[in-house]
């Protein structure tokens, strides 16, 4: 069955992907319509999360933002489809990084690097860095149950070169990487919501006390890894930009969560700049206390 599903779906995505541009916006447009208006995909927690992380707007404001949202939302998905076709020239266009002089830096260093980032406007095209790094740019990742479609989302994700791994790889590969000296740039999201039975910090964002994922500081501690956070923000419709921001550059001499904490405080800002942009569809506050 779910092969059945895949190959019904894989020409469809395909034929997505190569869509000039006007129009694969309009379709954009049309699927917004679909999944709001119609279906209401996952509007009740959408609500209750801008509720809980935006107390201060009037509801008129943050229905304005969900519907924003939800546009956006329709692009990114989409835009992840488009990847499937789009030439390094295209793409270079439309996902810039803004100072690409400091991992520059610390690739001079002859150091692996730990990057972080948040689900906020495009995290998808955030691999596509492997373009721009000499480093091997690994992303870690959740596992998708189809099977078809894990390895269909790992293609298009790799097209750039970047490897991908799943978390429970993560520590035996940088460790192997560490003893062989192969340098590499780790890329995390981690600001979601961790399984509460493996919570080991918790932290106030937006805020509210909630669990926190503390891996990325755990790892880059014990392997001695210089810190990043990836801030990307929507230009406009189909381009993004990137800037880094150290985080630390000797994660083992700061206190215990306290780049967990600096992390935290860098999406934040993100989110009150622009939350429409935000991955508000994920249940971030079901554990607070």
């Amino acid at each position: 069955m779910q092969f059945l599903v895949y190959i019904v779906t894989y020409p469809l995505l395909w034929l997505v992907s190569i869509l000039p541009f006007p129009i694969f916006y309009a379709l954009s447009d049309a699927i917004y319509v679909l999944v709001y208006h119609i279906i209401g995909y996952r509007k009740k927690t959408v609500r209750a999360n801008l509720a809980l992380a935006l107390p201060n707007l009037s509801d008129r404001e943050r229905l304005i933002i969900e519907k924003k949202f939800y546009h956006h939302l329709c692009d990114m998905f989409l835009e992840m489809t488009k990847t499937m076709t789009m030439s390094p020239e295209e793409m270079s266009k439309r996902f810039v990084v803004t100072n690409p002089e400091l991992i520059k830096e610390y690739e001079a260093k002859g150091k692996s690097i730990m990057l972080l980032a948040s689900h906020y406007a495009s995290w998808e095209w955030l691999l596509t860095l492997n373009t721009k790094i000499a480093f091997q740019g690994i992303g870690v990742y959740k596992k998708i149950k189809n099977k078809y479609f894990d390895k269909l989302v790992r293609d298009i994700r790799s097209k750039y070169n970047t490897q991908l791994v799943v978390t429970r790889d993560t520590i035996p590969l940088i460790s192997n990487n560490q003893r062989k000296g192969v340098l590499c740039m780790y890329g995390l999201a981690s600001d979601q919501s961790p399984k509460i039975t493996r919570v080991t910090h918790w932290d106030t964002f937006m805020g509210i006390e909630v669990p926190v994922h503390t891996g990325a500081e755990v790892l880059a501690k014990k392997y001695d890894l210089p810190i990043l956070f990836a801030k990307i923000e929507k230009v406009k419709r189909g381009y993004y930009k990137a800037t880094f921001i150290p985080l630390s550059n000797d994660p083992k001499s700061v206190p215990n969560f306290e780049i967990t904490h600096q992390f935290i405080q860098e999406v934040e800002k993100q989110i009150y700049e622009a939350p429409e942009y935000y991955f508000w569809t994920h249940k971030r506050w079901k554990h607070k206390r």
